[in-house]
């Protein structure tokens, strides 16, 4: 009987041994390797805003990027979650914070993993550390738009208590400016 537990716990092992492996070698996220946390001004260093030029151009290659730096000059207006894998940014979400007469409101936008870390609950991740933000903040609205398209993103968001809001989101351009 004891042969048969130290034979079935060598098993165990022999598969977490294999299972380690294979983690190391498709480079998936470990709860090790992987850092969730907001970005502020300390965190600036030409590496990662290197790394967020790189990984902006997967969600739009036209528009000129505004640095991180000035994005944090007023930090209590703005919010961004940023993930780290082994310290290469691979997912990044922002949160504008802002008040009108309906109340305090958050609009997120700019929600972007890395292509190559893509299903591996980064994005669930990076928007439930936004919205702990905007329950500290005590905001009574968070916003955001999503294409149509993005049938993933609108999933994931949908089950974060999203809802489809009954109006149009409309936009005029000002200041356009391409790179």
């Amino acid at each position: 009987m004891l042969e048969g537990i130290i034979g079935s716990l060598k098993n165990q092992i022999q598969i977490q041994t294999q299972v380690q492996i294979l983690i190391n070698k498709l480079k998936i996220p470990t709860a090790k390797t992987m850092e969730i946390k907001l970005l502020a001004k300390k965190d600036l260093t030409r590496d990662v805003q290197e790394q967020l030029s790189k990984l902006y151009l997967q969600l739009n290659s036209e528009l000129k990027q505004l640095s991180l730096e000035e994005i944090l000059n007023d930090e209590e207006f703005i919010d961004i979650g940023a993930c780290f894998d082994n310290k290469e940014l691979v997912g990044i979400a922002m949160m504008a914070n802002y008040k009108v007469v309906s109340g305090y409101k958050g609009m997120i936008e700019d929600v972007i993993v890395s292509e190559s870390h893509r299903g591996k609950g980064i994005g669930r991740k990076l928007m439930e550390k936004l919205l702990q933000q905007a329950e500290k903040r005590e905001l009574n609205d968070v916003l955001l738009f999503s294409g149509h398209h993005r049938t993933a993103a609108i999933s994931l968001y949908k089950s974060l208590g999203f809802t489809l809001k009954n109006s149009g989101l409309y936009i005029k351009k000002l200041n356009l400016i391409l790179f």
